[in-house]
């Protein structure tokens, strides 16, 4: 697939089923992350793959988490975070290692890190895999942080759901450029 291609046809696939992408599909998915932009070459993140029985025990994560929060929750609450990661055969879970740098500072660092979840997205787009970008409170819940082992300096930027799309693709929205590009004139 051309680039520019890939790069304005690229859509969100939320409905995803087997197979996952395949080694070769992933050594792709994952050497596209690694030539996001990077200040300094700090290289600033870190990749979790997440497939089989352990989608399962990610949303035994999930359902705990929210009990941590409210111990009130509701059983339909818990369910649906348990059924979250079963959402697709493969989830990839994002992470930014944040490094104390005189040059580079934090900011850049997670954008670097976003950059590589959106190399990703392209690069399964080109191989015609379908995913999605997710996050919602599960990205930020301290307590998922620890059960995934993440350090105090690493945050979890997405969790990209992949594999193949359930049906034909949407097709990406017409976007009107000058609604979003202005000349500055000093």
């Amino acid at each position: 697939m051309d680039a520019l291609d890939a790069l304005l046809n690229r859509v969100s696939v939320p409905r995803l089923v087997e197979p996952a992408p395949d080694t070769a599909q992933r050594d792709l998915l994952f050497r596209a992350a690694l030539r996001a932009p990077d200040h300094a070459q700090l290289r600033p993140w870190r990749f979790l793959t997440i497939e089989g029985p352990a989608r399962e025990r990610m949303g035994e994560l999930f359902a705990e988490a929210l009990q941590v929060a409210d111990a009130q929750v509701s059983p339909e609450a818990l369910n649906k975070a348990r059924g979250m990661p079963l959402r697709a055969p493969l989830l990839v879970v994002v992470i930014a290692r944040v490094q104390a740098h005189p040059k580079v500072p934090a900011c850049e660092q997670v954008i670097a890190a976003g950059c590589a979840a959106h190399g990703m997205l392209l690069a399964a787009h080109a191989q015609g895999i379908g995913a999605v970008w997710r996050t919602g409170d599960m990205a930020y819940d301290a307590h998922v942080g620890k059960g995934l082992g993440l350090a105090a300096e690493e945050q979890i930027i997405a969790y990209l759901y992949l594999g193949t799309p359930e049906r034909e693709l949407r097709r990406a929205p017409d976007v009107v450029v000058e609604d979003f590009v202005s000349a500055w004139e000093g």
